[in-house]
């Protein structure tokens, strides 16, 4: 048998130990030190913002004015943008998500092509934004409308929705649709009545978070021309518009003008921030109340 220093195991632990231990207080700081930042950020943004927060800012209309500004219309347009985003982005990530799972034929045209959607997650928003004024702008001559932001943020966050679907289809387990198979149901069957329900839970989750990031995008509504004037309400798909987040960058520019814009660039961020926790907070509703164990 051969012969163990006792010194040298107990050197080896004590080492591993020592390791452990300044790993785990290196990403305790790292993780307080995020926490800290967005507890500032968050208390500047609310102390600067809720006292301008009133049923006439929700309400009322944009005004050169600062004390009468409101954000009827951001709040109508980012409503409208997402009444676009929303079928398109769950519509044609979940279908591709189930093709690519399901339907297409594994080899490498089908890994080359899942690669390239992981890839255009990590793409910049800005060159969306690019995209969407060449094909729905000025290709398509839409103009900078609610139809024309809607696809372009769709374009933006399909690649987040697509894998978000494939890794909730994947994560069914296999003895699920092969009892169904194994009972005669066909291939379309099981997909609708066995893989889409159980994965349902995950496929939500993944596009709601997915959607409140689109909410909160401003680069691709810059490149797209979206103004931040006094416009009137957006009633349909084919009407100039803006957005929440467009109104903060405008205000935010504007502070240095005029003092009292900062504070309603801080409560409209107040307002994007509450929808933001809101469809969060669906997701987790949703996660929890759907889920299930096979």
């Amino acid at each position: 048998m051969k012969y163990v220093d006792a010194s040298l195991v107990k050197k080896r632990l004590n080492t591993r130990l020592l390791k452990n231990s300044l790993f785990k207080s290196l990403f305790f700081l790292a993780t307080l030190f995020g926490l800290v930042v967005l507890a500032v950020l968050i208390i500047r943004v609310v102390t600067q913002g809720i006292g301008w927060i009133d049923w006439n800012f929700l309400t009322g209309r944009l005004s050169t004015d600062a004390d009468r500004a409101g954000i009827m219309g951001p709040l109508l347009g980012t409503s409208w943008l997402m009444l676009v985003v929303i079928p398109v982005t769950l519509f044609l990530g979940v279908g591709t998500a189930i093709y690519l799972e399901l339907y297409a034929k594994k080899g490498k045209l089908q890994s080359i092509i899942a690669t390239n959607i992981s890839n255009l997650a990590g793409v910049p928003s800005i060159v969306y934004g690019l995209l969407g004024l060449t094909v729905f702008v000025r290709a398509m001559d839409f103009g900078n409308v609610v139809l024309a932001g809607g696809l372009t943020l769709s374009l933006l966050v399909l690649p987040i929705v697509i894998v978000s679907a494939q890794e909730a289809i994947r994560a069914v387990p296999d003895h699920l649709s092969e009892a169904s198979y194994g009972m005669g149901a066909t291939k379309w069957q099981t997909v609708k009545n066995i893989l889409l329900p159980t994965a349902l839970p995950g496929i939500l989750t993944g596009a709601i978070l997915a959607l409140s990031r689109a909410i909160g995008e401003t680069a691709p509504l810059t490149v797209l021309g979206i103004p931040a004037l006094l416009l009137p309400f957006p009633e349909g798909l084919f009407d100039t518009f803006t957005a929440l987040p467009m109104q903060i960058y405008y205000w935010t520019l504007d502070s240095s003008l005029v003092d009292e814009y900062a504070y309603l660039a801080s409560a409209t961020i107040i307002i994007l921030l509450v929808l933001m926790f809101l469809l969060n907070a669906i997701a987790v509703f949703i996660r929890n109340k759907f889920q299930h164990r096979y």
